[in-house]
């Protein structure tokens, strides 16, 4: 009676895709269990599957050595198995106590909420396993960490002895982060077992008993942490060795491209979102902006890109002013850029992949040939080779975006972008959503880009994304650059630190 998890054999099919085949899984009672995978690899769809959110072609499901018929979320919950989504399920507008009830409110006399007992019971959970948090704050007032607590929290107030999280750092600050690892071991100690689903391979290194590699659909094979490392683990993910960072030995920026001076402006609700910001970006560098999602990211690239008004300050580029220039004249004077929502903002789904390569300049020569014709037959070759340098596998140029993967699709957006020999590229959570396999491929090529004398702005909430790849780093908090450092004089908890206002200049 080891065993917590035993799955036998499960296979589970849609339209044209094997996503689970004759997998087999032994998570053991007391373990941290990591399961890795590109995207695509099976790993959501074999929890789902757990959970009782699918149903398996075939296979079997044992729980405590008991076969179990997992047809619903229901059977699952009742038996000891809860999950916290990667998008959490939480109404903002209730409290976490209201949240974490939800559906299973305690009665006093069969009529009234027993606010008292949800209240305290919360209180002694939390206490227990290191997830402290008030339970009469509204969901909607708690940043990202706090509110997984209270995702995790709802699954063990129902009983949960054994936990699936699904990327759960994928948003998280590195001090959030370690109370989350705090939070797992912490579980493991009281004897219930938790599933770790991620892409980041040092957590998964850092946290785990044991971990399990999936690729298309089949296991790979399950190792001992101890008896491993990330290299390992990323070359069963992906059947080769993965470069871990894009760094330049020798640090030699050139010219200043882009200039920004006491720029603010504001959100959608007419708040201030950028506050005085002021850097540089230089050619033959990478400028990391490292922040929690929130702080102003979005603003900055909108009001970077034109695509959204400044109240104050100056942009220039190459010595030229842009401030009041249209996005469309930003794309002439060398400006990129690689959007963070790639379908929404950086392809027309329904518009075929060659028609998204040269989007953004049909209307210049070669491609435009007067009376607002395109010479098809330049538009034709200009794709052909951009398909072939960027290893854009599509089944043809003609094929729509959206039925493409995600990697590719980005793949396309990259090639689009980084054809237009730039001045200047604006990369926005450029591998989120992105396996480990295509993350490499994105940072190999802003590295090139980079190294050809190119001046490189990278916006991410990852931090191993910006330790891997800046020169300099500037941290945003609250609409504010509160700090700039080399990225050879600066770590992980400084920037967190930074990132959540701490520790401030």
């Amino acid at each position: 009676m080891n065993t917590a998890v035993r799955m036998v054999n499960i296979t589970k099919t849609f339209p044209g895709t094997v996503a689970s085949d004759r997998v087999n899984l032994e998570v053991k009672k007391g373990e941290i269990h990591g399961l890795l995978g590109e995207n695509g690899a099976g790993k959501t769809v074999l929890m789902n599957v757990l959970y009782g959110l699918y149903k398996p072609d075939q296979g079997q499901i044992f729980i405590n050595d008991k076969e179990i018929r997992m047809d619903s979320s229901a059977t699952a919950i009742k038996n000891g198995i809860g999950m916290v989504h990667q998008h959490f399920m939480l109404v903002p507008s209730l409290t976490v106590a209201e949240n974490i009830v939800l559906g299973r409110e305690p009665r006093k006399n069969m009529l009234l909420l027993d606010m008292e007992k949800i209240v305290k019971d919360i209180k002694e959970t939390s206490r227990e396993y290191g997830l402290e948090i008030d339970p009469k704050e509204l969901v909607k007032n708690l940043p990202v960490g706090l509110q997984q607590r209270v995702e995790i929290l709802k699954a063990l107030y129902r009983g949960a002895q054994i936990l699936i999280l699904d990327e759960p750092t994928s948003v998280l600050t590195p001090q959030e982060v370690d109370s989350l690892f705090k939070a797992m071991k912490a579980l493991r100690e009281q004897g219930k077992s938790v599933i770790f689903i991620t892409h980041k391979l040092k957590e998964v290194c850092a946290v785990c008993d044991r971990i399990t590699v999936l690729k298309k659909g089949k296991v790979v094979g399950t190792v001992d942490a101890n008896n491993t490392n990330p290299l390992e683990l990323a070359a069963m993910m992906v059947g080769r060795e993965i470069s871990s960072t894009c760094k330049k030995e020798n640090y030699q920026p050139g010219k200043c491209v882009l200039k920004v001076e006491k720029l603010q402006a504001l959100n959608d609700r007419k708040l201030s979102a950028l506050n005085d910001i002021t850097f540089e970006v230089h050619e033959s560098e990478i400028l990391g902006i490292a922040g929690v999602e929130g702080n102003g990211q979005t603003e900055l690239v909108e009001v970077l890109t034109g695509l959204r008004q400044t109240t104050s300050g100056k942009i220039i580029l190459d010595g030229r002013s842009i401030t009041n220039s249209s996005p469309h004249d930003r794309i002439s004077m060398g400006i990129s850029n690689v959007p963070e929502d790639r379908q929404k903002r950086g392809l027309i789904l329904d518009f075929s992949v060659l028609e998204n390569l040269i989007l953004g300049y049909e209307d210049k020569p070669p491609f435009e040939t007067g009376w607002f014709r395109l010479n098809l037959r330049k538009a034709a070759s200009f794709s052909d080779e951009l398909i072939q340098e960027y290893s854009i596998k599509t089944p043809s140029k003609e094929t729509p975006a959206r039925h493409l993967s995600g990697g590719t699709q980005q793949r396309v957006v990259l090639a689009r972008e980084f054809s237009r020999k730039p001045k200047l590229i604006i990369a926005s959570q450029p591998t989120r959503g992105l396996d480990i396999g295509a993350t490499e491929y994105v940072h190999r090529k802003l590295a090139e880009m980079r190294d050809q004398g190119v001046a490189v702005l990278l916006i991410s909430a990852d931090l191993d994304e910006i330790l891997a790849l800046s020169d300099l780093i500037a941290i945003l908090y609250e609409g504010k650059i509160v700090a700039i450092r080399e990225c050879g004089k600066t770590n992980e908890l400084e920037l967190g630190l930074l990132m959540t206002g701490g520790n401030n200049e």
